[in-house]
């Protein structure tokens, strides 16, 4: 019980009972009296043994019982357990799922946790599956990479570090997708836009599952793996709000429709709640509600799939009164829903300790309806159905089924109950409560020397809950004898061989009050029966036709099968059957359906197939490519596309594929040549080998002339070829060109400053760099070298440069545009720009870059321009060469020196580059002008100094 605010729960108080529920002891004071109690777990293996979980919202520990409850001990914990999943047979072991996406282990029934793994899908978690797995500690598990992809793993849970982990599928599957199940395991893989569904028999290696070719499925769910084989539904592309039912052949690969357009309806946590419901105790035996031309009717099968009927609904009423209701047009429907409230039967039951009696609510009429519904049993096991009543109840097996009891349904209000001892033909109704109680549920828990029942629920919406123990053994007169049971024989419709074999079971003799007892069980009787038609199912890529017989489906090849084999061989060749799994049938047509063992053909090879494992055609630098080589033949050769290649005469020797490992980045042409004295065939495909761009360099000039044509190039390393995607912003321009090569040719129409960006794309990184350039209709500039003492401190990275160039800032306060290479030597240039305004024309411009070039070009050659590195250090600045554009054409250093010398160093770094303003202060004579020039000069030199 709790006590709350409107906000959270501040209160909670632990029961306990030992007298099912006569006496309840309160143990709060032995779990602690302020502790916030969130879920109870009882150990399956051991019920004397129980897990209670805090709240995590106040403290974080786990409650341990092991002797029914009577006494707890605390262990405090550093994670929240959100789920626990203890395993099949070690009552000690368990495993635990965090708030964080972690699992644990614990070994001493929760008392101390190990970490186990990290980044584990919720629920997709599994112990080791008893008789298939060697270790009784293996867990399978579906865990995500740090890129958020999602991966099959498995591993020791006491020693699951990175080294001791195993990947039973080599490549990445879809989240949410993984699944243990009995000697099946599943897995999903999308590749090019497409799901592709993978299985594993009795831990072999995985293989795609073969569904019809046109069924496109968009999602697959795997109802049942029992009995050797495997249910799935699979709601195909053209399907909404129904799904196909699926069977499988033992190995789980080659799947038959059992039934189209199966209903389906969403449960309250949001997931697909499939109309497919399997009868307890009865190999075989399935109930479906299928929909068709917008009508949801019931159909049920005796054989697996192979073959459906509609019901045949009651002859009479409850008040004795004739039905008229006639196949196909008339039926008797059923609800399938099972019940989310483990407290609660759903809409229909059914239980192994009791075979052939199915209950559910349903209606008749030509479809299934949620008005006019009645509760209807049937004890032969649905041949014939009888109405027990008019209204919902829930109903449970009381004594093996030997009783069965019924409550209206939790929205209506009750003081009664009814008990049936002859399979609801009769019911005695009892009073459980002096006042009408909705029913929440009923915990039916048969003990040792007692019957005992425990309804809850509560008197009214705002009570609290209310517990009504009932001890049902007095309904009983006396222990079953041998005079109190009798036989029954299963049947379909008369047909007394279902699933090949005729059984008999022994059930108490409807009528009769003695008890079955804990420990009685159905004995069975199971004689085979003789083959006939109706014991085999189409095969895969077979469809049943109008008459009843198999035939190929339009899209099947049968001959595809024997070229799959390797000459000499033996291969089942089938006949368009196969029979349907788990039925016991012998001899009678059973050679005539069965698959023929035939001798593989000698034959060219045909029908070569060269894929990666994964599917993909990329891979990344350095990695295992594993290539698979689909064709049974021998003598096959397999040419990576660098330079190496490989042969193998027998196939055999590379079930796990071919691997390689490329050395270098691009596209590669894999082919493969199988051939053999009759012929040969070949297969290709283009992979695409791509390495993370570690680092893009723009080579751009600083100075360009207006429309005059230049080339950009963007430098990557490590060094790529023909896997990278080039995106050019160029311009000013809001929109990219692409371009699969690292250079491009551009022309500036327009004065001023202009940012270039390119962005390289490679596999799943994507870089950037950034240029500004100056278009400017002409301009001059210097090289600019150093004295060798500056190369002995250049640890040739961008920051370095940068500083240097904050330097030449302080330096040089003239309209000035300065770049500092990478590399060593060192080495510079210095644009000289023109005035913006330019109204007295270019020629009196041009003359002014020259006065102010001379002056600059003197200081150099007469080597009166230095600094000081560091102390003791002084660093002499050269002229190397002078250029005057636009004369591009004859000097092309001006524009294009920076590029080639970037080009040899372009993974060392990005050149730093600063943009000056000119002032536009010069006197009109030349004199005036050079020896203010000249007087500057000097006056900066002496101040020049590194900060």
């Amino acid at each position: 019980g709790t006590k709350s605010n409107p906000t959270y729960v501040t209160e909670s108080t632990l029961w306990r009972s030992t007298d099912y529920g006569t006496t309840y002891e309160k143990l709060n004071d032995k779990v602690g009296v302020k502790t916030v109690l969130n879920y109870l777990y009882v150990c399956p293996t051991n019920k004397r043994k129980i897990m209670v979980l805090t709240d995590p919202e106040f403290e974080s520990s786990v409650l341990i019982s092991l002797d029914e409850g009577a006494s707890y001990q605390k262990y405090r914990m550093n994670f929240y357990i959100l789920s626990l999943l203890f395993h099949p047979t070690q009552e000690d072991w368990a495993l635990a799922y965090s708030h964080d996406q972690k699992l644990y282990s614990s070994f001493d029934f929760g008392r101390k946790w190990q970490f186990v793994h990290e980044q584990v899908t919720p629920n997709r978690f599994y112990w080791s599956v008893i008789g298939l797995d060697k270790e009784l500690d293996l867990v399978h598990l579906e865990a995500h990479t740090l890129d958020g992809r999602a991966q099959y793993v498995t591993c020791r849970a006491q020693s699951c570090s990175e080294s001791n982990r195993n990947f039973p599928f080599k490549g990445y599957i879809d989240t949410n997708s993984l699944v243990v199940q009995d000697d099946y395991m599943f897995i999903q893989v999308t590749s090019g836009g497409r799901s592709w569904y993978l299985a594993s028999y009795m831990r072999e290696p995985f293989v795609r599952i073969k569904i019809p070719k046109y069924s496109l499925p968009k999602d697959m769910h795997i109802i049942s793996t029992d009995e050797g084989q495997v249910f799935a539904a699979v709601q195909e592309w053209n399907q909404n709000d129904t799904y196909n039912v699926y069977i499988s052949d033992p190995h789980g690969v080659y799947f038959t429709l059992a039934l189209e357009n199966v209903r389906t309806s969403r449960g309250v946590g949001g997931n697909s709640m499939i109309d497919l419901y399997e009868v307890a105790g009865i190999k075989g035996m399935l109930i479906a509600n299928r929909k068709l031309e917008n009508q949801v009717k019931t159909y049920i099968t005796y054989n697996k799939g192979r073959d459906w009927r509609l019901l045949q609904a009651p002859s009479t009423d409850l008040a004795g009164n004739d039905i008229h209701c006639i196949l196909p047009f008339c039926s008797l429907h059923l609800q399938l829903q099972m019940s989310e409230n483990p407290y609660l039967s759903g809409s229909i039951t059914s239980k192994s300790s009791a075979p052939g009696i199915i209950v559910a609510t349903g209606n008749i009429g030509s479809e299934l309806s949620y008005s006019n519904v009645g509760v209807f049993i049937s004890s032969d096991a649905g041949n014939n159905f009888r109405q027990i009543f008019e209204e919902e109840h829930n109903i449970w097996f009381l004594d093996k089924g030997g009783a069965l009891l019924a409550v209206k349904q939790p929205s209506v209000p009750t003081r009664n109950l009814w008990v049936s001892f002859d399979e609801g033909r009769q019911w005695s109704r009892h009073s459980f409560s002096t006042t009408p109680l909705f029913v929440d549920g009923v915990l039916v828990e048969p003990g040792i020397d007692s019957q005992i029942m425990t309804f809850f629920g509560h008197f009214s919406h705002r009570s609290e809950w209310q517990l009504i123990k009932i001890d049902y053994k007095s309904l009983f007169t006396r222990a079953c004898a041998e005079g109190d049971y009798q036989s029954w024989h299963l049947h379909n419709q008369g047909e007394p061989c279902v699933m090949g074999q005729k059984q008999i079971y022994t059930k108490r003799r409807p009528g009769s009050h003695c008890m079955l007892g804990k420990n009685f069980t159905s004995p069975v009787s199971a004689d085979p029966c003789i083959c006939r038609a109706h014991d085999f199912e189409c095969d895969y890529g077979h469809e049943r036709q109008g008459d009843g017989t198999c035939m190929p489906s339009f899209w099947y090849n049968p001959a595809i099968v024997s070229q799959s084999c390797t000459p000499g061989q033996i291969y089942l060749n089938s006949t368009g059957y196969r029979r349907v799994a788990a039925n016991n049938c012998t001899r009678g047509v059973k050679e005539v359906y069965a698959a023929r063992k035939q001798q593989c053909p000698n034959r060219a090879p045909r029908g070569l197939q060269l894929t990666t494992q994964e599917g993909k055609l990329t891979a990344v630098l350095g990695t295992n490519v594993t290539f698979l080589v689909q064709l049974e033949e021998t003598n096959i050769q397999l040419d990576f596309g660098d330079g190496t290649a490989v042969s193998y005469s027998n196939l055999s020797w590379t079930e796990d594929g071919i691997k390689h490992v490329y050395r270098t980045a691009g596209i590669f042409r894999v082919t493969v040549l199988a051939e053999n004295e009759l012929g040969s065939d070949s297969s290709s495909l283009h992979i695409h080998v791509t390495c993370p761009v570690e680092h893009v360099q723009l080579l751009a000039p600083f100075v360009v002339i207006k429309n005059k044509e230049i080339n950009l190039t963007a430098v990557v390393w490590p060094s790529h070829s023909r896997t990278i995607t080039y995106f050019w912003w160029l311009g000013n321009s809001s929109e990219p060109v692409i371009t699969l090569d690292g250079s491009i040719s551009y022309t500036f129409t327009n004065e001023g400053m202009n940012t270039i960006i390119v962005q390289v794309s490679s596999a799943s990184s994507i870089l950037q760099d950034t240029k500004t350039i100056a278009v400017q209709d002409f301009f001059k500039s210097l090289l600019l070298s150093f004295s060798p003492n500056l190369d002995e401190t250049n640890p040739d990275i961008p920051e370095w440069r940068h500083d240097v160039g904050r330097v030449i800032k302080k330096a040089l306060l003239q309209k000035l545009l300065v770049a500092v290479f990478p590399g060593i030597p060192t080495a510079a240039e210095l644009f000289l720009l023109p005035s913006k305004n330019q109204s007295e024309g270019q020629k009196k411009t041009e003359e002014e870059l020259n006065q102010i070039s001379y002056i600059l070009v003197n200081a150099l050659n007469q080597n009166l321009v230095e600094f000081e590195l560091k102390p003791g250090c002084r660093v002499m600045v050269y002229i190397m060469q002078l250029t005057l554009a636009p004369l591009v054409d004859s000097i092309p250093r001006h524009s294009s020196s920076a590029m080639l010398m970037l080009l040899s160093v372009v993974f060392l770094g990005l050149a730093v580059f600063l943009v000056y303003k000119f002032k536009s202060e010069f006197s009109s004579p030349k004199e005036l002008m050079e020896k203010e020039m000249d007087a500057w000069v000097k006056r900066e030199i002496n101040n020049f100094n590194l900060s």
